[in-house]
């Protein structure tokens, strides 16, 4: 008994670490698998295993990932913010959060009761997420300056929100998208295996992290969040050296980006840099914004991406600015909003957008119905293919059944769902039902008490439009990578042009406050769609990632309050260097629906660019992998944004594709690292910069 003790207690001790470090309340376990008389050690094993799982299943759910989620998601949140308002850009950034919070973890080891497991790095980016993509989720880069600072009197604005109604209006809208999209996790994840890549691609790194070597793919079996090795490998070591190498890479950027941030501060005219001369920067705004954040992001965004932003900006701002403003369409200032060409410019651009996100949105809806129409005609022609006559002797002695065998279908075998969680693992239907119900309630009210001029028809259609329209958007993210969110708001506006009528004095502000509905709804479920993913593919709770996405969508809501305001009181907002384009994005894009504000010539340029994205949005869906075909948002991205900003993230993508081409696949998770790193450290530095606004630090 003794000898089968110290043989299975190194099983136990190697194995499962993170048991041995803790669990003297399963010693017994234990203990009775090696005191017992019988010679079969599966049997010791399998109740070695059984005190594992318990203890796994305690730990799928901890404190100390939530608060450290919390962090990370607050450096996420001010990071999106600050460039949500300069641009309208923002990212999900489940990489350097999962990357952050193994760093930290891996910092403190020697202080930890038990080990950090890839199941609680699974949490900690989850919770990071929600925290710090609240900020596009609740409007605070788009729809709430619009109300607060663009919409005119006799469209009954401005409305100005006191923070605590923007505390409640974000947790109005934080959580119906994230209980709507839980069960569409099992046909999305489990039946259909969509991509969702950036989840993959996440996922795939927490395994390296913590050392396991295996591939993820759609098809490959979920690797399991247990440690299989006895010792220390090779493969532990690489791994050890490669989550050096990202963090030193993540603080090195950080650390440059961060320093940029506050030169800037001290030197504004570096953000723009006339490179092409000062006639041209200051006639027509062609200058250079050498922001690492900037380049960062065309690394994430892709070379592809990159270059359709750069041939829309170079469109708009070097031919149909100019064209605008010698034909007398748009004769004030190029900078202005509302009598320059910037402010005829975006009409174009929304035109673009419009088209493009239609007949996207339009494939996503239909793709499914056309795959089941053709695999039913497929299977019916299938059930009349017969085999060739000639019959083996076995066939023709086997009479009737020979026959039946000559006209047995052979219809195309249908994929295997991938194996799904365990039930107790999975969120409980009642809690999916009701929280849903007491979610659209509160969205509701929310709207009720924040904006009142939004009669209670128009809220309930707005919510239950929010719910069929998330679902467009978690395919398209599971296909594409892309959550076409700001589509999905503008056919909400498209929609509720029909329903409210442009008589009501309040109809653009109505407008605003339903596609904000849409644009939450999409988001929150495309955001913990995509977390989910990565959890499937690492062996994590989806319960317990639901509960962390619901702790994070609370904060953020209550965060991104006080951040918006923050940012609010101190800049101007529009100004400098809050530009807040996709708030005028936003409105014009009302103003559009109930035919006003066109100015001259933007009517026919609005519709010929309509038309032209219409065929190419179609070609790309019909013909695959063509980069060479300008996609419609990227291109409307490039004209509502000055050239500054577009120039600095096509240097990014010129970056990813150079490197693509030199190196292949390899270092492609150091090189998001990067990118990663130089955004988060102009985002977080940029508070420092808010302190010193405020306080009155002059600059140069």
């Amino acid at each position: 008994m003794e000898s089968r003790r110290r043989l299975v207690a190194p099983i136990y001790h190697g194995a499962f670490p993170a048991c041995a470090a803790q669990d003297t309340r399963y010693a017994n376990d234990i203990e009775m698998a090696t005191a017992t008389d019988t010679t079969d050690l599966e049997e010791d094993g399998r109740r070695i295993n059984s005190a594992y799982e318990r203890t796994r299943d305690e730990r799928q759910f901890t404190v100390r990932a939530v608060v450290v989620g919390l962090l990370v998601g607050t450096v996420v949140n001010f990071s999106n913010m600050y460039f949500g308002l300069q641009t309208g850009w923002v990212s999900m950034m489940s990489m350097p959060s999962s990357l952050i919070g193994f760093a930290i973890f891996k910092s403190l080891a020697h202080k930890l009761k038990f080990p950090f497991t890839p199941v609680e790095n699974v949490l900690v980016q989850t919770v990071a997420v929600a925290v710090g993509s609240m900020p596009l989720s609740a409007g605070f880069v788009g729809v709430i300056p619009a109300l607060e600072r663009l919409l005119k009197p006799s469209e009954g604005g401005p409305i100005w929100i006191s923070t605590p109604k923007l505390i409640f209006w974000g947790l109005g809208v934080a959580f119906f998208g994230v209980f709507f999209a839980v069960p569409l996790r099992k046909q999305v994840i489990i039946k259909e295996k969509l991509k969702f890549p950036s989840g993959t691609a996440t996922a795939l790194m927490i395994s390296v992290l913590h050392g396991s070597k295996e591939k993820h793919s759609d098809t490959d079996e979920r690797p399991s969040s247990r440690t299989h090795l006895l010792a220390e490998t090779p493969e532990d070591r690489d791994a050890e050296e490669g989550w050096k190498q990202q963090t030193r890479m993540l603080f090195y950027a950080f650390a440059i980006s961060g320093v940029y941030t506050l030169i800037s501060y001290f030197f504004p005219i570096i953000r723009d840099l006339p490179i092409f001369g000062t006639a041209a920067a200051t006639n027509w705004l062609w200058t250079l914004n050498p922001s690492p954040a900037y380049v960062g992001q065309g690394i994430i965004m892709g070379p592809e991406t990159t270059a359709h932003m750069l041939f829309g900006a170079i469109v708009g701002w070097a031919f149909l600015s100019p064209l605008a403003k010698s034909k007398g369409w748009a004769p004030g200032p190029v900078n202005d909003w509302v009598g320059g060409s910037r402010g005829w410019l975006v009409w174009v651009s929304l035109a673009v957008m419009l088209s493009d996100s239609i007949i996207s949105l339009a494939g996503i809806l239909l793709e499914p119905i056309i795959r089941i129409i053709l695999q039913k005609r497929t299977n019916r022609r299938a059930s009349y293919q017969r085999v060739p006559d000639e019959e083996s002797e076995d066939e023709r002695r086997s009479g009737g059944d020979g026959l039946r065998r000559r006209r047995r279908p052979t219809q195309v075998e249908e994929e295997e769902p991938e194996e799904d969680a365990r039930p107790e693992d999975l969120v409980p239907m009642p809690v999916v039902i009701w929280g849903l119900i007491a979610s659209g309630i509160l969205c509701i009210i929310t709207i009720r008490v924040v904006f009142g001029q939004v009669p209670l028809y128009a809220t309930i259609t707005a919510f239950l439009l929010a719910l069929v329209l998330s679902v467009m958007g978690v395919r398209a993210l599971g296909q594409t990578d892309l959550n076409p969110v700001s589509g999905i708001s503008k056919l909400t506006q498209l929609i509720f042009a029909l329903i409210v009528p442009a008589s009501n004095p309040a109809a653009v502000a109505i407008n605003l406050v339903v596609g904000a509905v849409s644009e939450a709804g999409a988001q929150q479920a495309g955001d913990i769609m995509q977390d989910l993913k990565t959890g499937h593919l690492i062996g994590a709770a989806p319960r317990a990632q639901f509960y962390g996405q619901l702790i994070g969508s609370v904060f953020g809501a209550i965060i991104s309050a006080w951040v918006y305001r923050i940012y609010s009181a101190v800049y101007p907002i529009p100004g400098t260097l809050f530009q807040v384009p996709t708030a005028y994005v936003w409105i014009d894009c009302s103003r559009l629906v109930y035919g006003k504000g066109l100015p001259d010539g933007a009517r026919e340029f609005a519709g010929i660019f309509a038309a032209v994205f219409v065929v190419t949005t179609i070609t790309k869906g019909w013909i695959k992998k063509t980069p060479w075909i300008p996609g419609g948002i990227a291109v409307a991205v490039g004209m509502y944004n000055t050239p500054s900003f577009t120039l600095a993230r096509a240097v990014g993508g010129l970056v990813q594709w150079w490197w693509t081409r030199k190196y292949g696949e390899k270092g492609q998770t150091m090189l998001v690292v990067l990118a990663s790193g130089l955004i988060l450290g102009e985002g977080l530095v940029s508070v420092a910069n808010l302190v010193m606004a405020s306080l009155g630090v002059p600059h140069f």
